[in-house]
């Protein structure tokens, strides 16, 4: 039996499944080999060697993390059997989908997860994640990127965290879980691996220079104005299914003519979190859409979007380009595309 367990490289990063307390709050102090020894029953499926390439708190966790995490997967990626990233759970979906676009065509598992709480409490959800996830990624049928987390094997550009205590942290968005695993068993809901075409793909760039703007009622365009000197594109989260205020002395038509005719981004995504965008259904959406050839991030969520601009803005400078790339389904990551 021991020769047919899979072997799986454990990545660790620190997060709130490494913390210990310390006079100023929760800290990552716990080191990857300690992390595994709280989880002793996955020497019966796999064998895991240990990496530590940073331990910090998500919140410091952003672009150049990603690549760093991604380049340790192509570098190992033909040694293991599947990978385990485990990350504090307030960025892990911009991680998660991140990873989704550096890694591309993955056949091999790779894993994100965390906890609520330190693995070191005796009450804790730290243990059955790190297990479930292992478990996971030793299994044949799983693939590509994935979070792993109460329980639900989520894809890696469809979770977000959505509470933030309790253990059922994360939910998929717009999409159904790739499957759940209960008491040591994975049921899949999505068993598509042998849907994945052609070799894995890796990614050395990403384009941080992307705002995330957040409409309020009342905001004028101007604020673009102010910000454009310093990015390359921007995501305006909007109302509803899609439309922008028309009141201001610089109304955000004039400011997004400013960006489109500079050759940057403008893509319109939407403050609901559920059923996605549709900037067709309201004047306030379709003229400005038409007029500019806008894109939307339909049922996208947030963090896919984001980080898909940055990918999609790193690979091109080409405005078609960069449309073809986005709108370009990678691991489920968008269902509804422009007709």
């Amino acid at each position: 039996m021991t020769k047919h367990r899979k072997k799986i490289l454990l990545i660790a990063t620190g997060g709130t499944i490494a913390s210990g307390y310390t006079e100023k709050g929760l800290a990552p102090r716990i080191d990857a080999e300690d992390l595994l020894s709280y989880v002793e029953e996955h020497r019966e499926f796999c064998r895991v060697d240990v990496l530590q390439p940073f331990s910090l708190d998500s919140t410091n966790i952003y672009g150049k993390h990603w690549l760093e995490l991604a380049d340790i997967i192509e570098k190992n990626y033909g040694v293991y059997d599947g990978f385990v990233i485990c990350h504090g759970t307030d960025t892990m979906a911009f991680t998660a989908a991140a990873l989704s676009y550096l890694v591309q065509n993955s056949r091999k598992p790779i894993v994100v997860t965390g906890s609520q709480k330190p693995i070191n409490l005796p009450v804790t959800d730290a243990r059955t994640n790190l297990l479930d996830s292992l478990r996971f990624a030793s299994e044949e049928k799983a693939h590509g990127v994935n979070i792993v987390f109460g329980g639900k094997v989520i894809a890696g550009t469809r979770a977000k965290k959505e509470r933030s205590k309790s253990y059922n942290a994360f939910s998929s968005i717009n999409y159904p879980s790739v499957a759940v695993i209960q008491d040591g068993r994975i049921v899949f809901y999505i068993d598509d691996k042998e849907k994945v075409a052609g070799d894995v793909r890796f990614f050395h760039e990403l384009n941080d220079r992307v705002l995330l703007l957040k409409l309020i009622p009342g905001m004028d365009g101007s604020v673009l104005n102010r910000l454009f000197p310093y990015y390359d594109g921007v995501i305006i989260e909007a109302f509803g299914v899609g439309g922008f205020p028309e009141y201001g002395e610089e109304p955000f038509y004039q400011e997004i003519r400013r960006w489109s005719d500079a050759g940057k981004i403008v893509m319109l995504a939407t403050q609901v979190t559920h059923e996605g965008s549709d900037m067709e259904v309201y004047r306030v959406g379709k003229t400005i859409k038409e007029d500019f050839h806008l894109m939307e991030a339909y049922d996208m969520t947030l963090e896919a979007t984001v980080t898909k601009t940055m990918w999609a803005m790193a690979q091109t400078g080409s405005a078609e380009e960069f449309r073809r790339l986005f709108y370009g389904t990678v691991n489920h990551d968008l269902l509804l595309t422009p007709v």
